[in-house]
């Protein structure tokens, strides 16, 4: 859903970095996947077409966090 995002941080060697993948529109999430190691960050839209993708070492990965957008209707 807009809003879904996805955090990463990584050992850049002498300091971390942290990296952002958000669902831009409506309709597109983030998905995550981990092979071969490698770690892949992508925006999907509905039907299933990769918009971006964001590709990194596994072994560099120190933490990948989700953020789900908040659907309670808290108003």
């Amino acid at each position: 859903m807009k809003g879904d995002r996805v955090e990463i941080v990584v050992d850049t060697g002498d300091d971390t970095q942290t990296y952002e993948v958000v669902a831009t529109r409506a309709g597109r999430r983030v998905e995550v996947s981990t092979g071969r190691g490698i770690v892949e960050v992508s925006e999907v839209t509905r039907t299933g077409t990769t918009v971006r993708t964001a590709r990194f070492m596994a072994s560099r990965v120190v933490a990948l966090v989700e953020h789900p957008v908040d659907t309670t209707g808290a108003d």
